[in-house]
């Protein structure tokens, strides 16, 4: 079983930034993914950015060009930049990976925009 570490979170102010992070206990192996998903009040989680072992990104079209997924292979992590947010990127957000045939979720993060 795979576990997963999330830190960062907090309050921004519409146009600022945010960066969380996303510890795994092992690195990726081909055909595995991480993933950061995001859920607002009264509904599922959404998907908002995942890589693969490869380093394969891809984004809903949400946050493409304002979001960015990237790794850092010695450790294991996982980070979501986050960059000229609105009110509609609050959220939780959680780490996902998809390691060792299942799906592993994080704690999730509560990210707030606003004023």
């Amino acid at each position: 079983q795979v576990h997963l570490v999330e830190s960062g979170g907090g309050r921004v102010e519409p146009g600022g930034s945010l960066t969380l992070s996303c510890v795994a206990s092992r690195p990726l192996a081909t055909s595995e993914q991480m993933a950061w998903y995001r859920q607002v009040p009264g509904k599922e989680r959404d998907i908002v950015a995942s890589i693969t072992h490869d380093g394969v990104k891809g984004y809903v079209g949400a946050v493409k060009g304002r979001f960015d997924i990237s790794r850092d292979i010695a450790t294991n992590t996982v980070y979501l930049q986050m960059n000229d947010l609105t009110s509609e990127d609050t959220g939780i957000y959680f780490c996902n990976a998809f390691m060792g045939g299942q799906c592993t979720w994080g704690q999730g993060l509560q990210v707030t925009v606003s004023s």
